[in-house]
């Protein structure tokens, strides 16, 4: 159990990924680049890495380019430093946010047609319903993407953020964010918008698999166009959920970016590592910073 917390929590945010919007990126995708930016300023320099939460061994080792950049900054900065808190902690949190302690069930918040996805991946699973009849809708989708995951062989100890927390033994470690805004994010959805997710979430499961190596391929070669032909797909087949994909994406790209800019104020070289599908995009944080007025180019 502590494990499967452990699992939720990092790919908490890959299933949204399919959903963002990626458009007017063309000029990012260069042949022979890598997954990740150098931004400078007057004073500083900040790499820039987009992440792949789980993944398989076989993505290792990683590009010298990137290894470099590591190795050239003094601190490293994650998205939240899941290894600074304890597991048993975590899954308390978890329990409070996404389990129903009003006396509702699950059915009681969801659309019929959603319900009996449920049941029916529920019945696939030899499992019963009683066993997730408490979870809310949100909860219940990133479990099923994070078993789905697992089974397939993928892994948040390969997991891109991972590595590097474990690498930096001597660089100081910072948060962009906090577990507890994270999870305000999942737990601020309305019920429609969590039937939505859960939804499409169900329907998405039986391409995962594909979906997940195209997309960790397109990383390995710094193709960006062919992430944005991945991630894009889910968007035009489920224009509804463009509320959710502002609230994890577009909102939070701004507080990362402003967190960055602030890193390029000072003297220190910084590592920054964030989901891929934050930096690309007109609301990207590639672009973000690059409207302010930073040089950032693709290595």
């Amino acid at each position: 159990m502590r494990r499967l917390f452990s699992v939720i929590f990092i790919i908490s945010f890959l299933t949204s990924t399919a959903f963002a919007d990626y458009s007017g990126i063309d000029s990012f995708n260069q042949e022979g680049k890598v997954f990740l930016w150098e931004a400078k300023s007057a004073k500083n320099t900040v790499y820039i890495l987009g992440s792949i939460h789980l993944a398989r061994a076989s993505l290792y080792p990683l590009d010298e380019r990137i290894e470099d950049a590591f190795a050239r900054s003094d601190s490293l900065v994650v998205e939240v430093n899941i290894e600074a808190h304890d597991p048993v902690v975590l899954q308390q949190m978890f329990m409070e946010r996404g389990v129903y302690s009003d006396g509702s069930t699950i059915g009681d918040h969801l659309s019929e047609e959603t319900f009996k996805l449920v049941v029916d991946k529920m019945r696939s699973l030899g499992l019963g319903l009683t066993q997730t009849v408490l979870f809310k809708p949100w909860f219940l989708a990133v479990t099923f993407v994070t078993l789905e995951l697992v089974k397939l062989g993928f892994n948040p100890e390969y997991g891109v953020d991972k590595h590097f927390l474990i690498k930096a033994k001597n660089k100081k470690i910072l948060e962009l964010e906090s577990v507890e805004y994270q999870l305000n994010l999942f737990d601020g959805f309305t019920d429609k918008q969590q039937d939505l997710f859960l939804f499409s979430t169900l329907l998405d499961l039986n391409v995962i698999e594909k979906e997940m190596d195209s997309l960790i391929e397109a990383w390995e070669n710094g193709n960006v166009v062919k992430t944005e032909e991945i991630l894009m797909r889910g968007l035009e087949q489920y224009p509804e959920i463009l509320p959710i994909v502002d609230k994890i994406f577009y909102q939070r790209n701004i507080k990362m970016a402003a967190k960055i800019e602030n890193y390029l104020d000072t003297n220190d070289t910084y590592f920054v590592v964030v989901g891929a599908g934050h930096l690309v995009g007109e609301k990207g944080i590639v672009q973000l910073l690059k409207k302010k007025g930073y040089s950032l180019h693709q290595l």
